[in-house]
C-alpha cells in the first residue's frame, strides 16, 4: 500500500507538450478556484505547504506533479472558473486541463473538490461532462463541510450523491474538511486504491479531444 505522506515535488508544467512521460499511476486533483483544493492536498499529505494555499483565487496556473511512490503521482491541476483571470489565460487553462483529463493514459482517477456550501455548480457539471466519454472514476470531496451544521451537511451529501448517480455512475462523494480533519482517512483510502491497483487497466479512451464546453464562465 502506498502512503501519501512520503510525498515530494517533481515538476511543474505550463504546456501540454511539457508533460512528463505517462507511466505508472496518477490521481488528479481539480476544482473551482478557492474551493479548497490545495488545502485538501496538504491534508492528505500531512503537510502544511506541499501545495500552496492562496487567498487569491486562480493563483495555481500550472499542472504540478508530486511523487508518492515508484511511478505513483498526485497531480495538482489549475483551479477553474475565476472570472478575474485574463481571457487568454483561461483559454490556455481550458486546453491544458482538458487535454490532460481526457487523454492522459496513466490517469487512474480524479478527485473533484467542491465547496460543500455551493456544490455542483454549472462549471462542476462541465468538468464532469468532460470526463464522461473517458469513463474515468471521479471522487467528489465536499470541502469546508465544517461550515455547515451536521444535519445540513448530511442532507447536502445525500443530494449530491443522488444527482451524481443520475448523471454519471462512475462518481462517488464524501464530506471533507481540512481544518477539522473530516473525511481525510476516507479520501486517502480512495486515492491509495487508485494508485495501488496495478492490474486495473486504464479506462478506455474513446477518441476524446480537448474540445467541448469551456470551464470558464463568460
Amino acid at each position: 500500500m502506498h502512503t501519501l505522506h512520503n510525498i515530494e515535488f517533481v515538476t511543474t508544467v505550463a504546456d501540454a507538450h511539457m508533460l512528463p512521460p505517462a507511466r505508472g499511476a496518477e490521481v488528479a486533483f481539480v476544482g473551482r478556484s478557492n474551493a479548497g483544493k490545495s488545502s485538501a492536498l496538504n491534508a492528505l499529505a500531512h503537510r502544511k505547504r506541499i501545495a500552496f494555499v492562496s487567498k487569491t483565487p486562480g493563483r495555481t496556473q500550472h499542472i504540478n506533479f508530486f511523487r508518492v511512490g515508484d511511478d505513483r503521482y498526485l497531480v495538482d491541476l489549475p483551479g477553474y472558473g475565476y472570472a478575474a483571470v485574463p481571457a487568454a489565460a483561461r483559454a490556455h487553462w481550458h486546453e491544458l486541463i482538458g487535454g490532460y483529463l481526457q487523454t492522459r493514459p496513466s490517469l487512474r482517477g480524479v478527485v473533484l473538490i467542491m465547496d460543500a456550501r455551493h456544490p455542483l455548480t454549472e462549471l462542476d457539471w462541465r468538468l464532469i461532462d468532460w470526463l464522461k466519454p473517458t469513463g474515468r472514476p471521479v471522487h467528489v470531496l465536499l470541502s469546508k463541510s465544517d461550515k455547515l451544521s451536521r444535519q445540513t451537511a448530511s442532507a447536502t451529501l445525500r443530494s449530491v450523491e443522488a444527482a451524481l448517480r443520475r448523471d454519471y455512475a462512475s462518481c462517488s462523494a464524501q464530506l471533507f474538511s481540512s481544518t477539522r480533519k473530516i473525511g481525510i482517512a476516507q479520501a486517502a483510502a480512495k486515492v491509495r486504491e487508485w494508485l495501488g491497483d496495478d492490474q486495473n487497466k486504464n479506462p478506455r479512451l474513446k477518441g476524446s479531444k480537448t474540445g467541448g464546453k469551456s470551464l470558464n464562465k463568460d
